[in-house]
């Protein structure tokens, strides 16, 4: 990103259909990569707090923080189990333990991804 100028992130944008934000979004991709080499030397698994740290990017609040670490913990089993409010809530609707550490023992450890994402999208299919 760092690499890219401003007008290239937003054709970037552009191409991918990012029109409405293109500009705004350029900005804040370049200043996150800023971020991302002067705080943690390019490499986002020095984070200490993925959760708490991920939000000082710009444009990410709690609930990307919240994708991101649902996400992320198919690939750092450090952050395993992550659950947070959207899939302990869907959990409880289906009947199934609310609590991260019993909710994570009903699969395999490298299948709590996959279990947070699917928990969340019952939520969207009513």
């Amino acid at each position: 990103m760092l690499d890219a100028t401003w007008q290239e992130r937003v054709d970037a944008l552009g191409r991918g259909d990012y029109v409405r934000y293109d500009e705004s979004t350029a900005t804040r991709l370049g200043e996150g990569a800023q971020l991302l080499l002067d705080t943690w030397h390019g490499d986002l698994r020095r984070m200490r707090s993925p959760h708490r740290e991920v939000q000082k990017f710009p444009g990410i609040a709690e609930t990307g923080a919240d994708i991101f670490c649902r996400e992320v913990q198919a690939v750092w089993p450090r952050l395993r189990p992550f659950f947070d409010q959207r899939t302990l809530e869907a959990a409880r609707r289906h009947g199934l333990p609310t609590q991260p550490q019993r909710l994570a023992e009903l699969v395999k450890p490298d299948q709590v991804a996959n279990l947070a994402a699917a928990l969340v999208r019952s939520t969207l299919n009513r």
